[in-house]
């Protein structure tokens, strides 16, 4: 089908689909006489480049997306926009403030702030791609919009960063890849954000989550104790992400270090070993099976 043709089909101007072309999102065959002939596949892609870009992706993610079966890139790009617009209200909220006639140089220490987490999540993302980096990153972000105020906030962000821009990659066996991308391939940012609100939830009242779940938490340390669980790729999913964060300073640098740097945070983990501690009251058998 030739370009005129295609630009019907699709609705794509003819600059459009050269750029496209130039680009190398589409391989039209080349005739005798010098013009493009598109596929059908060609036309197919034209049509799925068409939505992306109406969505707002780049040409550089279009090409990731278009090469990535497992529809992962796609879940990281939704996760990049969904701490862009978290940020975008931010400096909104920044704005109504100087409408307010607040001071100048407070609002840059704010958005300095909001920099600072950018910074941050798209390392995160890049640390620890997949779905462990659309969780971490959206578990982190609400954290990460605290001014930097004193000498020990700022060295903390520091550190955050080296250890960001050195840590190894995340990188798993093929099975446990593929494992991984078919139980996480309908779970979606909204669901993720979900999942940590109830976490969150549960931290903050943890005798009552105790409660109210007390026989769903039975059954799953029942399982988690059998050889069931433990012949699983998710046991051996645990039992590597564990290591590779035991290995890489996660636990001795990242974590200490986000704790200096967010109040909010260190204020949330507080709560976090607060409801670990009760749930090791009431079940001591969890110390066994975390080890």
């Amino acid at each position: 089908m030739l370009i005129n043709e295609v630009s019907k089909t699709t609705g794509l101007t003819k600059k459009a689909i050269e750029y496209y072309t130039m680009q190398g999102l589409v391989s039209p065959t080349i005739l005798e006489n010098g013009y493009r002939d598109y596929s059908q596949s060609d036309i197919d892609k034209l049509n799925i480049i068409s939505v992306l870009r109406q969505l707002g992706l780049c040409t550089n993610e279009i090409k990731t997306v278009l090469s990535d079966e497992s529809r992962v890139a796609l879940k990281t790009i939704s996760v990049r926009k969904e701490l862009s617009y978290q940020r975008e209200q931010a400096k909104k909220q920044l704005l109504d403030k100087l409408s307010q006639g607040h001071d100048y140089s407070e609002i840059s220490i704010e958005l300095q702030a909001i920099n600072n987490s950018k910074t941050i999540t798209e390392k995160l993302l890049e640390a620890f791609p997949g779905y462990f980096g659309m969780f971490i990153c959206l578990h982190f972000a609400r954290f990460l919009n605290e001014p930097i105020r004193t000498e020990e906030q700022q060295s903390a962000y520091e550190r955050i960063i080296s250890f960001l821009d050195n840590v190894p990659p995340f990188t798993l066996p093929e099975d446990l890849q593929e494992y991984l991308t078919e139980s996480t391939k309908n779970i979606g940012s909204e669901r993720i954000t979900e999942l940590i609100e109830n976490t969150k939830k549960s931290i903050e009242n943890p005798d009552d989550f105790f409660a109210d779940n007390k026989e769903i938490l039975e059954q799953y340390l029942a399982y988690k104790k059998s050889d069931e669980y433990k012949n699983t790729p998710a046991y051996r999913l645990m039992k590597l992400t564990k290591e590779f964060n035991k290995t890489t300073g996660y636990y001795d640098v990242f974590i200490p270090a986000l704790k200096e740097l967010s109040p909010s945070y260190s204020e949330y983990y507080r709560q976090l070993e607060e409801a670990n501690k009760k749930l090791l009251e009431r079940y001591p058998e969890i110390g066994e099976i975390n080890e």
